[in-house]
């Protein structure tokens, strides 16, 4: 009955505008004593990075973790290649999928569940330019009624 605690540290909303998300996996991180005191202050980016599929296991390249102020000869390199701890079925489900056409893995978000540091990975399909132009015009549509609806209620 323990009540699961989230705290979001890196959102990637850049993977949204440029993929439809098919699947989503939940990842354990291997990092090591100062990335993860970096991690808790916040310090992380995923906006760049990507996630492959090496001799049956997971890593993800890219992933910039800011060194820790107070580490000095402790810290690590901040775009240092991590694992990510999955399950074995997970990983074979994964290459399967990533093998296919058009199908990539992408890092959505970390944070910290349970005081683990966690990684949200998804199964994505690349979108293309029409794809991204309608959902910018259905973003400002969104907008806009949301703006007429605010003017008439005041």
């Amino acid at each position: 009955m323990s009540k699961e605690t989230m705290k979001l540290v890196a959102n990637n909303k850049k993977a949204y505008h440029d993929y439809f998300i098919d699947e989503k996996y939940e990842a354990g991180l291997v990092l090591h004593g100062t990335e993860v005191k970096s991690l808790r202050m916040g310090k992380c980016s995923v906006k760049e990075s990507f996630i492959r599929i090496e001799n049956g296991e997971v890593y993800v390249y890219g992933m910039h973790i800011s060194p820790y102020e107070k580490g000095n000869i402790f810290n690590k390199d901040p775009l240092r290649v991590k694992k990510l701890l999955l399950h074995k079925q997970e990983i074979n489900k994964l290459t399967g999928k990533v093998a296919e056409k058009g199908c990539t893995l992408v890092p959505l978000q970390v944070y910290f569940k349970d005081g683990k540091a966690k990684i949200e990975i998804g199964l994505a399909r690349g979108k293309k330019l029409y794809d991204k132009r309608q959902d910018i015009a259905k973003k400002d549509e969104r907008r806009a009624n949301e703006r007429e609806f605010k003017i008439s209620n005041l």
